[in-house]
């Protein structure tokens, strides 16, 4: 009997048979193949050899946003779901069927960690559903790309790459990934890029990012950091200062890191840098103008040039404000002028002196106040030792206590001022490199300002003089005493007056007395210190020297009595 053509119902039930091992073995959960027999309105039906056939949609032959190519006599694969429902009709499912083929092919795919194609087709919450050939993903939202996506509109619909993070097969899940063939792509374009990029090549780039530290410049591919700092010489306290982003610039590769893929860029470096010659520009001592820029606990920073600043140290800043904030004396941006004191290129450091581009105070002091002139000032300080008085050229000058009266101690003369009193005193020294100046009140009561001129130079006296004194004031511990009547005072100790422990008793002299004395010294202001002992000494030395000692057969008092008899003739 020859065979038909077209195979008849029972040919495909024999074959159907025959494939899943007999008449006995269910249909339903199993992927068979069928023949469409009739096309009506949006529906197939399709013959697979059971009893009765089965309708499936048409759209279920289609991709995503496409018609469905099917016509009668065309052969597909379906899926059984039930043998027969309550109309009798054949349950079938082209989905189902697809989705079992591309699950077989998936889980390959899968363990070879290989691409797979889809498409994106859906919305759901947290993500977009993927059709992987009749297989549903979840394409999560942080997975669609490298960057967040406002509008996937343009991503949906289209065949594209995936890769699959993870599936199960018996709870249907697939979650799947294009970000991730985006970085991969990314990872090989940069590779090549990078590859072809090298240290100190200029090259131009798109502003993408802007940060504190610096800014993110696109190279084409791949990003290089613009560091703050290497942004311009001068001082930048934000990138936006500079650049923008989108903003199109020219930078210079400093340093490429082949490992991380990490690229350094530079603009200043496309500049001339200020400081080379910078020594001969700013030579020292030089005074120049500058702007001040940052202000620190220790000090001022000052812009001469842009890129080029320079410290002003705390101690450089004033001449008379000590221990004083920086921010008290300069402010930002205020211009001032500085002199120059030191300059290392190597290190492109310079350091400043705000003080020395003005006037030294103690100098113009010393200038204007030569010893001896009489003033006045206020009494800012009274302290264990001396009054501190208030100057002009905002100095301050000491009165020692010993300075400030005759006739009763220094504690007692420190208890007749108080702080703000207007006093007198007389300029007894100055020491611009101590930046000291030395007073006295006490001096403008006796002699005046010749007295104290006489004071502070020793009276025209030195050292081992012989001159006769006038006892000005007699203390416990010695004598206030001074050069003829109106030399230079100074002070005898008790222990000066005399050899003999007798001799040392201030008691037994008397105001305006006069007698010999050596001079042995000057104390801090100049004043000469006195001594009757030494001179004894001295005396008693050239006695010896001039008539021969006791081994010659004269007594120490025969030499000194012929020595007496001399000076007295």
């Amino acid at each position: 009997m020859a065979t038909t053509a077209n195979p008849t119902r029972d040919d495909f039930a024999a074959m159907l048979n025959e494939s899943l091992g007999g008449e006995n073995e269910s249909f339903e959960g199993k992927v068979v193949k069928g023949i469409v027999t009739a096309i009506e309105n949006d529906l197939a039906v399709i013959d697979v050899g059971l009893k009765s056939e089965g309708r499936v949609a048409l759209r279920e032959f289609a991709a995503p946003g496409q018609k469905a190519d099917l016509k009668v006599g065309d052969e597909v694969e379906v899926y059984v779901d039930r043998v027969e429902n309550h109309q009798g009709e054949a349950m079938l499912s082209r989905d189902r069927a697809r989705r079992e083929a591309a699950w077989d092919t998936l889980e390959k795919e899968f363990n070879d960690t290989a691409r797979v194609e889809g498409v994106i087709f859906g919305r759901v919450k947290g993500g977009f559903t993927v059709d992987l050939n009749g297989a549903v993903a979840f394409l999560p939202g942080s997975q669609v790309d490298i960057r967040p996506v406002r509008d996937v509109t343009p991503l949906m619909d289209i065949p594209q790459p995936f890769q699959i993070l993870k599936m199960d097969r018996r709870r249907g899940n697939i979650v799947v990934s294009r970000r991730a063939i985006l970085e991969e792509t990314r990872a090989e374009q940069r590779t090549g890029l990078i590859q072809s990029l090298a240290e100190g090549q200029v090259i131009e780039g798109v502003v993408k990012n802007i940060t504190d530290y610096g800014a993110f410049v696109d190279l084409g591919g791949i990003d290089g950091l613009l560091h703050v700092t290497d942004l311009s010489y001068k001082r930048v306290g934000h990138p936006s200062e500079m650049i923008n982003i989108g903003d199109t610039v020219k930078v210079q590769i400093i340093r490429i890191n082949r490992d991380t893929q990490r690229i350094s860029l530079g603009m200043k470096q496309l500049e001339s840098d200020p400081w080379e010659g910078a020594s001969a520009k700013y030579p020292i001592d030089g005074v120049f103008t500058g702007r001040v820029t940052n202000i620190t606990e220790y000090g001022a920073f000052v812009e001469l040039e842009p890129g080029i600043e320079g410290l002003v140290h705390v101690s450089e800043m004033s001449w008379t404000k000590k221990n004083v904030h920086p921010g008290k004396i300069v402010s930002t941006s205020q211009e001032v002028d500085v002199s120059i004191l030191e300059v290392d290129e190597d290190k492109r450091r310079i350091s400043l002196g705000l003080k020395q581009a003005q006037a030294n105070p103690w100098a113009a002091f010393a200038e204007t106040h030569p010893v001896g002139t009489e003033l006045e000032g206020e009494v800012k300080n009274s302290t264990e030792f001396g009054l501190f008085i208030g100057l002009d050229g905002d100095v301050d000058g000491m009165v020692h206590m010993s300075d400030i009266a005759w006739g009763i101690s220094g504690e007692d003369a420190l208890n007749l001022h108080h702080k703000g009193e207007t006093v007198k005193a007389v300029v007894l020294d100055v020491d611009v490199e101590k930046e000291r100046i030395s007073l006295g009140m006490k001096q403008l009561e006796r002699g005046g300002v010749s007295a104290a001129s006489a004071a502070s130079s020793g009276g025209g006296v030195k050292k081992n003089d012989v001159v006769t004194v006038t006892v000005l004031e007699v203390r416990d511990g010695g004598l206030e005493v001074q050069i003829g009547d109106d030399g230079a005072t100074g002070f005898l100790k008790r222990t000066d007056l005399g050899r003999d422990r007798d001799e040392q008793r201030p008691e037994r002299f008397q105001v305006g007395q006069k007698f010999d004395a050596m001079v042995i010294g000057f104390d801090r202001s100049k004043k000469p210190n006195f001594s009757v002992k030494a001179m004894q000494i001295a005396e008693e030395k050239q006695a010896v020297a001039q008539y021969g000692s006791s081994d010659s057969g004269a007594s120490l008092g025969d030499i000194l009595g012929e020595a007496l008899k001399q000076k007295n003739s």
